[in-house]
């Protein structure tokens, strides 16, 4: 267990080495934030590089809390910056045409068991179906029903009020379900992969 604040002032004080350990708690999470918003690896590493720069240079910014919070919130702002300079081949949800076609590429060539294969492709059909979702919406239903944070976490993550947490993850989940509540993978009155609260979602 690390001595976070302790870390952080070290950090602080020009100790390179006690922000790396920062960076070795948390890479993880980033890591897997932007790569569920950017949709796509090499995009989301760079994304995450850029964001321990950045808070490495705004350590005299960090005001106490969760340390986690504050970094997320970078990660995901730097997302948003590499979003709205995508370059013209990727499409304007900010999904990058390469990664989309390359997962459905990798589920059609799947040889395995009938249900793996559906697991598969359902898998590949909700990484496309929140890549589309509008990126306020994008972030929040993947740091709750992904990542697992609760409304309060996320409200600290993204910076906006817990009524607006609540109301834009209602709304993602309701363009997925719209999207994705199809015959051949579930009943719609009981679509199942729809989380329940403390749930996420099958990826």
């Amino acid at each position: 267990m690390i001595d976070e604040q302790k870390l952080i002032a070290s950090a602080r004080g020009g100790h390179l080495h006690a922000f790396n350990q920062l960076i070795q708690a948390y890479q993880g999470v980033a890591y897997g934030v932007a790569r569920r918003i950017l949709s796509d690896p090499d995009l989301a590493a760079d994304a995450v590089q850029d964001s321990f720069i950045k808070a490495y240079h705004k350590l005299d910014q960090y005001r106490g809390g969760s340390f986690k919070a504050w970094l997320l919130r970078i990660v995901v702002n730097t997302c948003y910056d590499r979003l709205r300079t995508a370059a013209p081949s990727d499409d304007v949800t900010g999904r990058p045409v390469r990664a989309a076609r390359s997962e459905r590429a990798s589920a059609g060539a799947d040889r395995g068991p009938e249900s793996y294969a559906l697991r598969r492709e359902l898998r590949v059909e909700l990484e496309t179906a929140i890549a589309d979702l509008p990126y306020h919406q994008r972030v929040v239903v993947v740091l709750s029903d992904i990542e697992g944070y609760n409304y309060h976490e996320i409200s600290d993550i993204v910076g906006i009020p817990l009524g607006t947490v609540k109301s834009r993850i209602a709304r993602g989940r309701a363009r997925l379900r719209d999207r994705l509540v199809v015959p051949h993978y579930a009943h719609p009155a009981q679509p199942t992969w729809l989380p329940t609260t403390g749930q996420g979602l099958l990826v």
